[in-house]
């Protein structure tokens, strides 16, 4: 790393417009070769009722935030009524419709930004729990998924505790930015005093250029590979599923003066097309028994680092369903732009963690910063509509 970066890393200033870390990077390498090849239409609604929440296999929509909340409310029936109530918002915005009229002395049901009539757009509501809800708070130590935990800290992380962890997690993905303002905004409006906003970022997903996988702000395709052996690796016997949601800048003014050659070799693909270096096509699998010794793809490149592609590593695939995100610039005047990446597994352990074992050190801990995110059980699908989030929970 040449004097300017270090000067960079050492230099910038707190806060998510001045983080300045370096950590891993779980991009395309981490997935399997199960991927439709092509392009996929805009679905303006997803149901919002089924065995699991929509929002982790649904087609990634174009626009999305991720909302970490803290719970406020004073009890356990307090608890409840909040499930409620998000269950009853997230069932009408899912679905769309006209808000109701309370008349001229009250204060308008809806903020309107979308008009008269709510779009469906698109929309999906997705909720996660985080390792905080089962303190002493509302007694449910005993009921704590038995895999989650507070996120941990990686060798070449430096997270900052106001932009990591939180009581509940809140996706919000939609075709349309303003869709997504609009489901957050009444959501806050209907859950006030009950949890409390903690951090919020909000992402984009861009479009394919020119075909297939679409790139992140590096220019490189992102995802180009997911499992779709969903309860095999995914979901929980419960219905439900382990999310990772990691914020990590791209330090792209650095990332632009770098050579192609190099920036192929730390990806280990081609930038042009997606293709694996010792490959053609996009969906092109490695053949890493042919280049034991990294002569092409090299061994230290991210996709090979993340998927040895040995039956060994098999079992730690994970799902990836990030967002790009641009918050302008820092406090140095760099810009500030980066990754929101969010997975979904069976077994935190098994799957993320290995794979982010494997990234420690990696090439690209030189360009990319982790700084903030948790990790989170999202709930089993509301089933009908006598059903809520998290009832089984609080039962």
């Amino acid at each position: 790393m040449d004097i300017s970066r270090r000067r960079f890393l050492q230099g910038t200033g707190a806060g998510v417009a001045g983080t300045a870390l370096a950590g891993g990077l779980v991009a395309a390498g981490a997935y399997a070769d199960d991927r439709s090849k092509g392009t996929e239409s805009v679905a303006q609604s997803f149901a919002f009722h089924g065995a699991n929440q929509a929002g982790v296999f649904t087609p990634q929509q174009a626009a999305a935030a991720f909302a970490a909340f803290d719970v406020t409310a004073a009890d356990r029936p307090g608890l409840t009524d909040l499930f409620r109530t998000l269950t009853d918002r997230a069932r009408f915005l899912t679905a769309g419709g006209t808000p109701p009229d309370l008349g001229v002395g009250s204060p308008p049901s809806d903020s309107a930004i979308l008009g008269s009539d709510v779009p469906a757009d698109g929309l999906t509501v997705t909720l996660g729990v985080g390792s905080s809800l089962f303190d002493d708070r509302f007694g449910l130590a005993a009921k704590k998924p038995g895999k989650l935990k507070p996120m941990r800290t990686f060798p070449n992380d430096s997270l900052e505790p106001k932009w990591c962890h939180g009581d509940l997690m809140l996706q919000l993905c939609a075709n349309n930015a303003d869709t997504v303002q609009h489901a957050l905004r009444d959501i806050a409006k209907h859950t006030r005093g009950a949890m409390q906003l903690r951090y919020r970022i909000n992402g984009f997903h861009s479009p394919p250029r020119p075909s297939g996988t679409p790139r992140n702000l590096m220019g490189f395709k992102d995802g180009i590979a997911n499992p779709t052996a969903a309860d095999e690796l995914i979901w929980t016997p419960e219905g439900g599923s382990y999310q990772v949601v990691r914020l990590i800048r791209m330090l792209v003014e650095f990332w632009d003066r770098v050579s192609i050659t190099e920036q192929e070799n730390m990806f280990g693909r081609k930038r042009d097309s997606g293709a694996p270096l010792d490959g053609a096509g996009e969906f092109d699998t490695p053949d890493y028994a042919a280049d034991p010794d990294g002569k092409t793809i090299p061994l230290d490149s991210h996709i090979r680092m993340a998927n040895p592609r040995t039956p060994e590593t098999n079992p730690s695939r994970l799902l990836r369903r990030g967002y790009n995100y641009d918050l302008g610039v820092d406090l140095n005047g760099d810009i500030d732009v980066g990754l929101i990446f969010s997975s979904y597994q069976q077994d935190l352990e098994r799957q993320f963690e290995t794979v982010q074992t494997r990234l420690i050190n990696e090439p690209l801990v030189d360009y990319i910063q982790p700084y903030g995110g948790g990790y989170f059980y999202v709930l089993p699908g509301v089933r009908d509509t006598q059903d809520w989030f998290a009832r089984s929970l609080m039962a």
